[in-house]
């Protein structure tokens, strides 16, 4: 079975410990504990820079490892050692450089993986568009979390081979795979029973909430423009308890970008929902992540802005057993089934051909990314008559929020639970494997020519530079240099011996001397043959590093 990948490990993708916590590295951190406690292969691979970071790779999982496993380092110097797992995934949707990188050697040996977040920066989308010109092959596969972010990307391959037809008269095939796998959650950490009771006791105590008033909670950022703007929810709430004569307590679990955005969220809410208690408290912290949810009766996103694609936080609190609202928009339309796990809010936003302008100013970085994802956000309304109603029917009815919760739980349980999702992952591995085995390379590297024609061989690409390049015929003698004070003198200087990682050891350039030096000279062809196990690559190229300090020097030239 090839089942397994190795995991490209950089600590900003699985790090949930900083200051910035982002929904990339929630999912990407429980995505790698997810694997650790419940893939399936005897082995873990980790794809890396350096041993420091493998190191700090092993330390990340040691807590999650349930049983023996072999943990092996794959230096990203060496990408061939990728054919020992199968594939390689990254935790990102930029595969372009990967598949570019994979084509210097065997593009049979391994799969390509990647993972959606979000896509809606320039530099995600112009990764993703460089997927139809790049050599990703049919055993290579882009996950989309969402059928929302699989149609967007759907659309962009669309638009942009449209696009290169038009420009070079071919449009290009889109041969990576386009699975759909959604994030996760693990439902067996969820505290449940007493224990959630127990902490819903003390958590309402600190927060200085009554425990038979209702709670509603939104977890996320708390960034108007790249999650949810907060009024329209302040507005619903207000309307609530207005309609309800209940008093309402809105916790809001995150962290804010900047002080501004503080004190504009809180103004806010004094302002739009003056007989709602709003509570902020920061999701960043480890023990408010994990128990906030035992706090609430109701959970709360109305997510408006175009960054957005999946939406973990609601299967989250499905997971918990809560009742969700949510808006009708992007991932959630697939994870919230209305009127069963929770209510689903209506939606409006401009038709195609009303943001140009924002297009064009952040293409020409008169807006940035901030700037085109908030002027976009202010335009996408909730409908917030719709989210009152869905408030008041579950203030109102603690059977309906019953029910909506046990749904929302059982889904969580059956659906996004890791253990499944893992379980896909790993399907998805094998499939990859057999497609592998079998399938035609669809952009074989023809003889002769660059593997990546826009990063060529510097002495192919330049070759017009030189007078001349040496054949095999040519003969070499020893230079000025080659006196072992002279030879020990360069290699002691930096900009001497600089590059020495890519040339022959020192044992076999001491072997050509003395050869040179017995014979009087040698061909280069004689020097090739006397030394069978070096590569005749780095040999040749060491040749004229040698020749470059006059260690060695061209036969009759002076």
């Amino acid at each position: 079975m090839n089942n397994t990948a190795a995991i490209l490990y950089k600590k900003d993708g699985y790090d949930t410990s900083g200051k910035r916590l982002l929904g990339r590295q929630a999912a990407g951190e429980g995505f790698l504990k997810a694997l650790v406690q419940h893939g399936t292969a005897d082995s873990l691979y980790c794809y890396a820079d350096s041993q420091t970071e493998f190191t700090e790779f092993c330390q990340r999982i040691q807590p999650w490892m349930k049983r023996s496993r072999q943990v092996q380092w794959l230096p990203t110097s060496n990408h061939q050692l990728l054919a020992q797992a199968g594939t390689i995934y990254h935790p990102d949707p930029l595969l372009s450089k990967v598949a570019w990188t994979r084509r210097f050697g065997e593009q049979r040996a391994y799969s390509i993986c990647g993972v959606t977040h979000t896509i809606a920066s320039t530099g995600v989308m112009e990764g993703i568009g460089d997927l139809l010109i790049a050599p990703v092959q049919s055993w290579d596969a882009l996950i989309c979390t969402s059928v929302a972010v699989k149609t967007a990307i759907e659309r962009l391959f669309n638009t942009w081979a449209e696009y290169l037809a038009q420009r070079t008269g071919g449009k290009p095939n889109i041969d990576i795979q386009l699975p759909i796998i959604p994030l996760g959650v693990d439902c067996d950490a969820v505290d449940q029973g007493d224990n959630s009771t127990n902490i819903k006791r003390s958590l309402r105590q600190i927060l200085g909430i009554p425990q038979d008033e209702i709670v509603v909670l939104f977890v996320g950022r708390l960034c108007f423009y790249a999650k949810a703007h907060p009024v329209p929810m302040y507005l619903a709430l207000e309307k609530a308890a207005q309609a309800t004569k209940t008093k309402i307590h809105f916790v809001q679990a995150g962290w804010f970008e900047d002080e501004r955005e503080q004190v504009s969220f809180k103004e806010s809410a004094q302002m739009f929902c003056p007989s709602v208690n709003c509570i902020f408290v920061d999701g960043r912290k480890p023990e408010i992540r994990a128990g906030i949810w035992s706090t609430a009766d109701i959970f709360i996103s109305l997510v408006d802005n175009i960054q957005e694609t999946f939406g973990l936080t609601p299967i989250e609190a499905m997971a918990t057993g809560l009742p969700v609202i949510v808006t009708d928009w992007n991932g959630y339309q697939e994870s919230v089934r209305h009127e069963i796990d929770g209510l689903r809010v209506p939606t409006l936003m401009p038709a195609p051909g009303l943001g140009l302008d924002l297009a064009f100013g952040y293409l020409s970085d008169s807006l940035n990314y901030s700037g085109y994802i908030a002027h976009s956000s202010m335009t996408i309304a909730v409908d917030i008559d719709a989210a009152s109603r869905a408030l008041v029917e579950l203030i109102v009815n603690p059977e309906l929020r019953k029910r909506l919760g046990e749904n929302g739980r059982q889904r969580a349980r059956q659906t996004y639970d890791w253990k499944v999702v893992i379980a896909s992952y790993e399907n998805l591995w094998q499939e990859l494997a057999e497609i592998r085995a079998t399938a035609s390379i669809s952009t074989p590297v023809l003889p002769n020519s660059p593997p990546a024609p826009l990063c060529d061989d510097p002495f192919r690409l330049f070759a017009h530079y030189t007078s001349t390049t040496p054949t095999p015929n040519l003969v070499l003698t020893l230079g000025s240099m080659s006196t072992p004070e002279h030879w020990q003198q360069l290699r002691q200087n930096w900009i001497t011996n600089f590059g020495a990682d890519r040339r022959s050891a020192n044992s076999n350039i001491d072997a050509v001397l003395a050869a040179i030096a017995q014979h009087g000279s040698l061909s280069i062809e004689t020097i090739l043959r006397q030394h069978p196990d070096v590569s005749p690559t780095l040999l040749l190229r060491t040749l004229l590093y040698l020749i470059k300090f006059d260690v060695l020097r061209v036969a009759g030239s002076s």
